[in-house]
């Protein structure tokens, strides 16, 4: 078996392990709260802004309710203490890898020419940009007898990863990390998500 081959096999072999493994999600996280300790019941339902009232509203509050579990809180649309708003935004944007001289994705040349990009043969190869996406949640809990804001939080994500049903979960995650006492300033909040 030659050089080349075995360095083949060992590369595909690092791209399926990299397929089955996990992703690690890095966020940025800054919350702000005025709940010193957790009151019980902790108790919820989520409240809707006017530009909220859309068909994926009830969607997106589903994969947050897990990281609001988590946090110690639990739904009671009948008799909540909190109400808890919700948001999240995912946008495509450019990679920081881009090449800024290759507009339509990038050009690489033999094994380990420009950028360490595999090329097919022995002419250039054309390898894509790779999709990338700036996300954002925010999380805020409004106590109902006082209709102040007890708590807000925000969690802001560049990356590759696209599947919104597991980034947001995660994402909403990193938000409540700390409830009701989150550490004070902008943290890194990494989470890990399965492949």
């Amino acid at each position: 078996m030659g050089t080349r081959t075995l360095f083949l096999l060992s590369l595909a072999s690092l791209v399926l392990v990299g397929c089955t493994g996990t992703f690690r999600l890095d966020n940025t996280v800054q919350s702000f709260s005025q709940i010193p300790s957790l009151p019980q019941p902790a108790t919820y339902r989520f409240e809707r802004l006017p530009s909220q009232q859309d068909p994926t509203q009830p969607s997106l509050e589903a994969l947050a309710d897990g990281a609001l579990n988590g946090a110690g809180l639990h739904r009671d649309d009948a008799s909540p203490r909190y109400s808890v708003q919700i948001s999240a935004r995912s946008n495509p944007t450019l990679s920081p890898f881009a090449d800024p001289w290759a507009p339509y994705g990038r050009v690489g040349f033999g094994a380990w020419g420009w950028h360490h990009r595999w090329g097919g043969g022995v002419g250039a190869g054309y390898a894509p940009e790779p999709a990338w996406f700036h996300r954002e949640v925010d999380v805020i809990v409004r106590d109902l007898g006082s209709s102040k804001v007890v708590y807000e939080s925000r969690a802001v994500s560049d990356g590759p990863y696209f599947d919104s049903a597991k980034v947001f979960p995660a994402m909403f995650v990193a938000a409540m990390q700390g409830f009701p006492n989150p550490p004070a300033g902008p943290r890194l909040v990494n989470i890990d998500i399965p492949g």
